[in-house]
């Protein structure tokens, strides 16, 4: 996952809080829509695409109240802040995903041992259409505030409404040969797009877990810190680099190398200096810094060496 472009807090809630509106919207515009298609068509594919916008409208009620609560500030009770409040909203959405994916299985299966024939396709088609632009304008949106915020609710939504995008096309082409004579088609058409919305669980439930269990940060940003860290006069090294994130900020920790005759007040000059430079790229991160003399930092390198050689002469 790529680091976001950097924005104050203000502009992040207000661009979380316009992406959240603009789906919970759209999918209700949507629902209403593929209702009145699927009631006039009888096709299982445009139920299946009325079962994912559903999910979708649960998904993006979720993100709401998800994203409101990752917005608070830290309390006493929660001192690191509630950004993990978007990763438990994520694997929320992973299982409304497949629990849909599911049940297009059952309908697509009892539509194969059952066939029925549709009618009314022009009117279906129309609403397909209609349900692509709104869902390529969300998208649109979407993707501005994931670009600028990182936010892996709104992350995991948009994979909802890209998954609509290739569903809707699938149903246009199952509602226009349906139009020929190949209703048969329409079920195959659902199944496929089960299997798709079950992968897209998959990966949405995939982010939200590695968030969840603190997975470190993209191996690009941690260099990019380390860097951050080296350009500030003084700095002889770094180690111990830890990073994780929840929501939308990012925990940086780690170990500065510097000189042993350093007074005090001048190591930790330096280690504000190095605090400045990583919260001016990355806005919003919550950094801890330790001073190690470079000596000790030698020696312990030394004794860890030492260490690793007579483990392997033991072997």
């Amino acid at each position: 996952m790529s680091a976001p472009v950097p924005v104050t807090p203000e502009q992040r809630e207000r661009l979380l809080r316009l992406a959240t509106r603009a789906s919970v919207a759209t999918a209700l515009l949507l629902i209403v829509g593929k209702t009145v298609a699927w009631l006039m068509t009888g096709s299982v594919s445009v139920l299946a695409s009325l079962v994912d916008s559903v999910m979708d409208a649960l998904a993006s009620l979720v993100n709401l109240v998800a994203v409101r609560v990752s917005l608070a500030p830290p309390d006493a009770e929660h001192r690191f802040g509630h950004g993990k409040a978007e990763a438990l909203a994520g694997l929320g959405q992973a299982t409304f995903i497949a629990g849909s994916a599911l049940f297009l299985c059952l309908q697509a299966v009892d539509r194969l041992l059952r066939p029925q024939p549709l009618t009314d396709i022009g009117v279906g088609a129309a609403v397909i259409v209609f349900a692509i632009v709104a869902t390529a304008v969300l998208l649109a949106i979407q993707r501005h505030v994931i670009r600028r915020t990182g936010s892996t609710a709104i992350r995991a939504d948009a994979l909802h409404y890209l998954t609509d995008l290739a569903t809707n096309a699938s149903i246009l082409l199952a509602l226009g040969l349906g139009h020929f004579g190949y209703d048969g088609l329409d079920p195959l058409f659902a199944l496929g797009i089960a299997v798709y919305i079950l992968k897209s669980a998959w990966e949405i439930g995939a982010e939200a877990v590695s968030l969840l269990m603190d997975h470190e940060l993209p191996a690009e940003t941690k260099q990019r810190i380390v860097e951050l860290a080296r350009e500030q006069h003084g700095v002889l090294g770094v180690h111990d680099l830890r990073t994780r994130q929840s929501g939308h900020t990012i925990f940086v920790q780690l170990h500065l190398e510097l000189a042993d005759s350093l007074p005090l007040a001048v190591a930790h000059a330096i280690g504000d200096a190095v605090e400045s430079a990583i919260e001016n790229e990355f806005p919003g991160a919550e950094i801890l810094i330790h001073q190690d003399p470079v000596s000790a930092v030698a020696q312990e390198r030394r004794r860890m060496l030492a260490h690793q050689m007579g483990e392997r002469a033991g072997r």
